[in-house]
């Protein structure tokens, strides 16, 4: 059962920036146990409409007359304090928290609060073992960070003391949480416009570490050189899992059915547990089941939930989701904003039978495009045709002197089906003209390119109606 004592003082509670996924997950949660949710947006979304259908007060723009009844503001990192509801809220002297920090004291109403860290495949670990614990009807709340089929949603509440909780490292967000079991799948040198340095970001992972009570574990990936380091002088319980070292936890014997999808065996302290089969591409994703299988069997769940729990994850919304087709070939979308993240969807694309791949990549953020100028080229120049499009500017804006010409400049010199159009317009009447039967497309990236691919197959539906 759920205590909610550390929440329990406020029972009117307005949120800014209520559309985000994990501020809408929140919103419903809280609903579900009772208390009275107002929010606001800047823009209308899916999220904000579900919201509003669930009967929750949800306006658009700023409304700083919400907050008179407030006895708590939550906000987005992307709030400041210029926000005219906040300074409302400042001026009456209401309480304000961070999603994060507001986040960390639910986190406390949970005896097993169970956090998937990493800097590469948070939400499909996450919805893996969300899967497996409800395959064995343990009834968790789930809080991921993408649209999954199995719970029509972001998020789920359940009534146990399970929480699943996808914890990202960004602005040392996961520093505010109470976790009792920890999963570290990777870690990489993203959000560099934060923590500067790899090792700020290995510094801010151990300090979560930390945060394990003496009863809590870590589950690691002993493959990741990152993750080795960071846990090499860590006092706690540790459960380790890789493909390519001498883990607790390995996958042997793999090999895949005839749509690509890996089949393995799991070895438990070098004892055969079971045989699994996945149904997403892509050893990056045995890998991530591995992560799964030894939560799931720390927390003894049984072997045979476990094989349908991950059969019935056919991959979350945005990881190499396959979203239908145009005159029959097949476009896929994928949420991949990092270098490394683009390597495991080519090799993903691979697995896919097909002629050429076409992939359209838009950079996500500034910094982060100039912080791995060099990487982004070599591996977007491996597929066999490339579409760059502009920035995608999200939380920055352009002062850092960095645009998609210049990843096309270094791109083309690597590989000359490379091209870069400035509007989704272009790119999408490109595509009509140049595809092939046999090809597949690939939209890659954090923000709204995917509106390309269902802008094409809805070309596809008008030409027909």
């Amino acid at each position: 059962m759920t205590n909610l004592e550390a929440i329990s003082k406020y029972q009117n509670i307005h949120m800014i920036g209520i559309g985000g996924v994990s501020m809408s997950g929140l919103a419903e949660h809280l609903s579900h146990f009772g208390f009275h949710i107002t929010g606001s947006d800047k823009n209308e979304s899916q999220n904000t409409k579900h919201l509003k259908e669930l009967g929750l007060n949800i306006q658009i723009g700023h409304h700083p007359e919400m907050i008179f009844n407030a006895d708590l503001i939550v906000y987005t990192a992307a709030i400041d304090e210029l926000d005219p509801e906040r300074q409302k809220a400042t001026e009456l002297k209401k309480e304000q928290m961070e999603r994060s920090e507001f986040l960390g004291l639910i986190t406390k109403c949970y005896q097993e609060c169970i956090c998937i860290s990493g800097t590469h495949g948070k939400t499909t670990t996450t919805s893996m073992i969300a899967c497996c614990f409800l395959e064995a009807n343990l009834d968790p709340t789930i809080e991921v960070g993408a649209y999954l089929n199995k719970i029509n949603g972001n998020n789920r509440t359940g009534n146990s003391p399970y929480f699943i909780l996808e914890a990202c490292e960004y602005v040392d967000s996961f520093l505010k949480f109470y976790p009792k079991t920890e999963i570290i799948l990777n870690i990489d040198n993203d959000h560099l416009n934060y923590f500067k340095t790899l090792d700020n970001i290995k510094n801010s992972f151990r300090t979560f570490i930390k945060r394990l009570p003496k009863n809590g574990v870590l589950i690691a990936n002993l493959d990741d050189i990152n993750t080795r380091e960071v846990i090499s002088n860590m006092n706690n319980q540790i459960l380790t899992y890789g493909i390519h070292s001498n883990a607790l936890y390995t996958a042997k014997n793999i090999t895949k059915t005839q749509e690509g999808y890996p089949i393995f065996d799991c070895y438990y302290q070098d004892k055969y547990l079971e045989t699994f089969s996945l149904q997403v591409f892509g050893t990056h994703n045995i890998s991530n089941a591995l992560a799964t299988i030894a939560t799931c069997h720390y927390y003894h769940l049984n072997l045979s939930d476990i094989q349908k729990g991950l059969q019935t994850f056919t991959g979350a919304n945005r990881r190499m989701q396959k979203i239908g087709t145009y005159h029959q070939i097949p476009i896929y979308d994928d949420y991949a904003h990092h270098p490394t993240e683009i390597k495991t969807t080519l090799e993903s694309s691979k697995e896919i039978p097909h002629h050429k791949t076409w992939a359209i990549f838009e950079p996500h953020t500034f910094s982060r495009t100039k912080a791995h100028l060099e990487e982004f080229a070599n591996i977007l120049s491996e597929f066999d045709h490339l579409i760059l499009t502009e920035i995608y500017a999200a939380r920055e804006t352009d002062n850092l002197n960095i645009s998609s010409k210049d990843l096309f400049k270094k791109i083309h010199e690597k590989n000359s089906n490379c091209i870069y159009l400035k509007t989704y317009s272009e790119i999408i009447e490109y595509l009509k003209t140049h595809v092939e039967p046999q090809d597949i497309i690939i939209t890659i990236g954090a923000g709204t390119i995917n509106q390309i691919g269902y802008n094409l197959i809805k070309s596809e539906e008008n030409q027909k109606s």
